[in-house]
């Protein structure tokens, strides 16, 4: 019974993707902010779906980030993370981005990530 369930929540997940990445496209002048998130971690990548690469590639899991979001919950590290995938993409260049939310609702981690990215500088 649960793992039905659970096979079914991410079929939803991966379908309501599909149908946000119809609509929105990574290119050079505007790549593409791509969240993901499991139970324990969050990652977040700038993409230029034009060449096929990742430029920026942060994840609760990054050395820099470890240290500073110890002891926090996951929306606090999730707040870190914007930022500091904001700070990254800026020193990389890149100032305007399309944010993908990878199929989850608007809310909570994937917020917190969309909402600390737009304070530290980038414009979507």
């Amino acid at each position: 019974m649960f793992a039905d369930k659970a096979v079914t929540r991410l079929t939803n997940r991966v379908a309501r993707h599909s149908r946000i990445r119809k609509k929105i496209d990574g290119t050079t002048v505007r790549p593409r902010l791509c969240v993901r998130r499991s139970l324990s971690h969050i990652y977040a990548q700038i993409i230029d779906d034009s060449s096929g690469k990742s430029l920026v590639n942060v994840s609760s899991l990054s050395p820099e980030l470890k240290a500073a979001a110890e002891g926090k919950t996951k929306t606090e590290k999730s707040k870190e993370l914007g930022k500091l995938v904001a700070k990254k993409a800026i020193e990389a260049g890149i100032k305007v981005v399309v944010f993908d939310r990878g199929g989850y609702l608007f809310h909570g981690r994937v917020k917190a990530v969309a909402d600390a990215a737009r304070e530290a500088g980038l414009e979507f």
